[in-house]
């Protein structure tokens, strides 16, 4: 598995709630809509922005809130990864279970700005801004979860051992 990736950057500020990522009337529809509707008070227009490959990076206290599946969502629109500061932990287990990369990194929001473009390597823990030159250390993901990331998410990763059912489709 390829841990390097590259792609732009959308940056969202510190303490951005499961709430202003997945809004409540979005969770009634199904994922491939509800995707549309990513950060729809918080950043108007951004779905119709975002491409795959993108990254998201955010500040401190990112996901906080309730445990909506948000990670689904960004995997739906082509998100690459998300990187911040900090992330709730419940919302950091959502993101490495669906197969999202998630990379915590200090000081990442002074870094960068919408459309800069970031070099990262999540199984060695840095991220660097390629048109900037700053170089950040965020330390690497553990061998488990590369490994969860590398199968696609979890139930993946436990199909493909014989734990549970190979999903069909």
């Amino acid at each position: 598995m390829d841990t390097q990736l590259t792609g732009r950057v959308w940056v969202v500020g510190d303490s951005v709630t499961t709430d202003a990522m997945y809004p409540a009337f979005a969770m009634k529809l199904p994922i491939p809509e509800a995707a549309r509707h990513v950060f729809y008070e918080l950043r108007p227009g951004w779905t119709d922005r975002v491409e795959p490959g993108d990254i998201v990076v955010a500040g401190r206290n990112f996901g906080l809130g309730s445990s909506r599946p948000v990670a689904a969502l960004f995997r739906e629109l082509g998100v690459a990864a998300l990187i911040a500061e900090e992330f709730n932990s419940l919302f950091l287990r959502n993101a490495i279970n669906h197969g999202l990369p998630a990379l915590t990194v200090p000081g990442v929001t002074a870094a960068f700005a919408d459309g800069d473009t970031m070099t990262l390597d999540f199984a060695e823990g840095w991220v660097e801004n390629t048109g900037t030159g700053p170089r950040l250390e965020g330390g690497p993901l553990p061998p488990l979860v590369l490994e969860i990331l590398a199968a696609g998410g979890i139930l993946p990763k436990l199909a493909r051992e014989g734990y549970v059912p190979i999903p069909k489709g």
